[in-house]
């Protein structure tokens, strides 16, 4: 009976996930303002994953109640955000990860799009496993004895291979370059969306099943090394699987990579246009800044309380004046004091 609560459960996740990201391409917030109501349009970016759903909902929700602005959410991936803030049918994207070839030809090249400072979150990718494997096999979160457990990842999507799970296509990923530079007998099979990662590792760990697969934090969901986020009942309990170290350079060539992926101090994106155009949510976007640990309660307040991004959003600010105060410094807006 526990299993199938928690079956039901993971499936009602990835449904209020799911809706959740559906809902974030057209919505808006139909509340009163304190702002100065010049804002204008705000069009943010929202990629495929929860956490980024709650950066941008918390940003979009102070912009439309403190400055008046028109807000929507359009559903892009990642390298299309960075088109769409070159074309002028984005403004923003809240969390970025790294992409230097796509720095390199909109900031660098073109100066189309210009760096707004750090979010404050940390991000990590890499390969993980169910704790129950790294309790059972304690040497199989060191990258040097994957080969010998090959055998047990094995698919019918990996053949004869071991397989390595992948995220969304459009996810940061050097794990095709890792499998073959590293000489690991395992074949990188793409899983899909978030939902299906987290259910993934969620039947890994009621079934006692082998997985390896992509994965990363800030990530709500996910009780990593035995940190989890406080307040989530029943996370999936994981361990991260140490890779060769990352060392700066390493991974400058795509198609030589062998090392790690590179730690991520997240940051936010705006157009060059949108950058110049007076809006005072420039200024709220460049000061926007909290911690992992903010990211996953609003994560958690939609993935698990089932709430709506904007209704989630709205919690977290009302709880959180100081730090929105500091945030709209510049802008115009009264203090909510």
């Amino acid at each position: 009976m526990a299993r199938a609560l928690r079956r039901t459960r993971l499936a009602v996740l990835a449904a209020v996930v799911g809706l959740a990201l559906a809902a974030c391409g057209g919505s808006d917030i139909k509340e009163s303002s304190s702002g100065s109501g010049d804002c204008g349009d705000l069009n943010i970016a929202v990629n495929p994953w929860t956490g980024y759903v709650s950066n941008a909902h918390v940003i979009g929700y102070v912009a439309q109640t403190r400055l008046g602005c028109n807000v929507t959410y359009p559903d892009v991936k990642e390298e299309v955000g960075w088109q769409g803030m070159a074309d002028g049918s984005i403004d923003t994207i809240v969390e970025n990860w790294g992409h230097e070839s796509l720095v390199k030809k909109y900031i660098d090249e073109q100066g189309t799009v210009q760096d707004a400072g750090l979010t404050g979150n940390e991000g990590i990718i890499g390969w993980f496993v169910p704790q129950w494997m790294a309790d059972k096999y304690p040497d199989i979160t060191d990258w040097k004895n994957l080969n010998k457990y090959a055998d047990m990842f094995q698919t019918s999507e990996s053949g004869d291979k071991g397989q390595l799970l992948d995220g969304d296509p459009s996810y940061v990923t050097n794990d095709e370059a890792l499998v073959k530079n590293l000489d690991l007998n395992y074949q990188v099979v793409v899983g899909g969306s978030e939902a299906a990662l987290l259910q993934s590792f969620r039947s890994a760990q009621e079934n006692k099943t082998a997985l390896l697969a992509y994965f990363y934090t800030p990530q709500w969901y996910a009780e990593v090394d035995g940190q989890s986020t406080p307040g989530v009942t029943d996370p999936i309990q994981i361990a991260h699987v140490k890779l060769p170290p990352y060392t700066k350079g390493c991974d400058s060539d795509p198609a030589k990579v062998d090392c790690d992926y590179p730690p991520y101090h997240l940051n936010k994106l705006i157009s060059t246009d949108f950058a110049k155009s007076g809006s005072p949510a420039v200024d709220l976007i460049k000061n926007f800044n909290w911690t992992n640990e903010d990211q996953n309660l609003v994560s958690s307040y939609i993935g698990q309380d089932g709430m709506s991004p904007d209704d989630a959003a709205k919690k977290w600010v009302e709880d959180n004046p100081d730090k929105v105060d500091a945030w709209l410094q510049g802008t115009g807006a009264s203090s909510s004091s």
